[in-house]
């Protein structure tokens, strides 16, 4: 089975960023407990986005997340904080370069 790594760019209304960190935190807790989650990991991007950087260990464990309660728990928390939908990207990885620096590592568990 292939890794999963996705990456999730939320955009938060004028004057909302602190707020939508954390109401994201019950989410992110939630899903750091799931099956198959790897990392999940939010990050502050300099254009003022949220970037949540996950890796899951396969495509079915993503699925399984996406259908679970602390998806719906993050959605909904996070909801009336956001300008417009987020911007999801679903990638695997293409092994090019050094071995080692040319993937995004497996977290250590």
């Amino acid at each position: 089975m292939k890794s999963v790594v996705v990456t999730a760019v939320f955009t938060p209304l004028p004057g909302k960023r602190t707020e939508l960190i954390d109401a994201m935190s019950r989410g992110i807790e939630a899903t750091h407990q799931e099956a198959g989650c790897q990392f999940y990991a939010l990050h502050d991007a300099q254009d003022g986005t949220l970037v949540l950087l996950e890796k899951w260990d396969s495509s079915a464990a993503l699925e399984a997340h996406s259908r679970g309660n602390a998806i719906r728990t993050l959605a909904s928390d996070i909801a009336p904080l956001l300008a417009g939908p987020e911007l999801v990207t679903v990638m695997t990885a293409i092994r090019a370069g050094d071995p080692v620096r040319g993937v995004v590592p497996d977290a250590v568990r």
